[in-house]
């Protein structure tokens, strides 16, 4: 991927739901994208650009009044909840211009989440932004770890969440070893609510867990069924399964969306959330949502629920991530003469994901020379 890219033609998450409390001005840059967010009285999360129209002040820097409008901090002008200027205290009783406006931006609150489209309006009906069932769920327990800002490109993340071989030697002693890196690979693709999404499922027999998997899931050795699936550019779903040798109920094929995990029984494990929103082509932002079943404990800390206890313990493992990639990213500073990269076996779902991303940047690409044609 000697390219950096990111493509603006899709949803990312803006944050949780909870990160939105009514009439609280949120400024974020998504996709190159300034934009202000906030929820209105009535509970309703909008998104604008965030440059006021009459000198690009950031309209996160101002303020909300009594009739829900936004106030500009700048020079006091003042947009309604549809992005149009409504007052401009030196003209009050001059008309105000058509162009006097800011854009919207797509938005879509489902699953605990917000998620945005940065890009072409009209085709945010082309796909919508994967589900998470079980954030809300009281079976579950859900976590958010992050907002983690990082200092690489989003895929360099994907292509870590896909590729565990690097469990070893990276996060050696804590989730990893080397017999992790020696597990099969299958391979899955296929396309949900108009997302394309590649998925790697790792089953093994007998496995002994590093420390980290026994202290959160009891089992010092368990058949494990691990799936790890970008959804799309901005979410990647990771399941794990554990259970006592012989015990593990392995039911495939039974759900709407890739990887799957009964909160019940001998069965432990968790469904990580990975949510990566591109700030630019060298740095976005990485949330997990740890979820565990509501009523499972960690051996670790009895005490504490899995949840938790993997909540805890998880910025220790991502800090060794955050590490590797924006070491990666730091090579990507230099030209490639001489310097050809070479793909492993288990690199296909990785090669896959960046396909993907490729076909869907070159979709756009396309789109804008054709409109800018016209």
């Amino acid at each position: 991927m000697t390219e950096q890219i990111f493509v603006r033609d899709c949803w990312y998450v803006a944050g949780m739901s909870d990160d939105f409390p009514a009439e609280k001005l949120t400024g974020q840059v998504i996709a190159k994208r300034p934009i202000v967010i906030w929820r209105t009285k009535d509970g309703e999360v909008v998104a604008y650009d965030d440059r006021c129209s009459h000198k690009r002040f950031p309209l996160s820097k101002g303020r909300l009044m009594a009739d829900g409008t936004l106030e500009c901090a700048y020079h006091g002008m003042r947009y309604d909840t549809s992005g149009k200027c409504v007052m401009i205290p030196s003209h009050p009783t001059g008309p105000i211009s058509p162009q006097a406006t800011v854009r919207a931006f797509p938005i879509i609150e489902q699953d605990g989440l917000v998620w945005i489209w940065p890009g072409d309006p009209e085709k945010s009906e082309t796909r919508k932004p994967p589900r998470v069932p079980e954030v809300g769920d009281a079976r579950w327990e859900s976590i958010c770890v992050g907002p983690m800002n990082v200092s690489a490109n989003y895929m360099l993340l994907i292509e870590n969440l896909l590729d565990i071989t690097h469990f070893y030697p990276l996060h050696d002693g804590n989730i990893g070893d080397i017999a992790n890196s020696r597990i099969p690979i299958e391979l899955e693709e296929g396309t949900v609510d108009g997302n394309e999404y590649v998925m790697t499922v790792r089953k093994t027999s007998s496995y002994t867990q590093p420390p980290y998997l026994e202290d959160w899931f009891h089992y010092p050795v368990v058949d494990r069924h691990h799936t790890h699936c970008m959804m799309s550019p901005g979410l990647t779903r990771v399941v794990m399964r554990n259970a006592p040798p012989g015990e593990l109920d392995v039911r495939e094929g039974d759900t709407e969306f890739p990887g799957h995990l009964e909160p019940t029984g001998i069965e432990r494990g968790y469904v990580l959330i990975h949510t990566h929103t591109p700030v630019d082509e060298r740095s976005h932002v990485w949330r997990v949502i740890v979820n565990c079943p509501a009523d499972n404990m960690s051996k670790g800390e009895p005490g504490k629920s899995t949840a938790k206890r993997v909540a805890e313990m998880f910025p220790e493992v991502a800090a060794e991530d955050l590490w590797a990639v924006a070491e990666q990213q730091r090579m990507f500073e230099y030209p490639d003469e001489g310097y050809s990269e070479v793909f492993l076996k288990p690199d296909l779902a990785l090669r896959r994901a960046r396909k993907i991303l490729v076909d869907m940047h070159r979709t756009e690409q396309a789109g804008s020379r054709s409109e800018a044609a016209e």
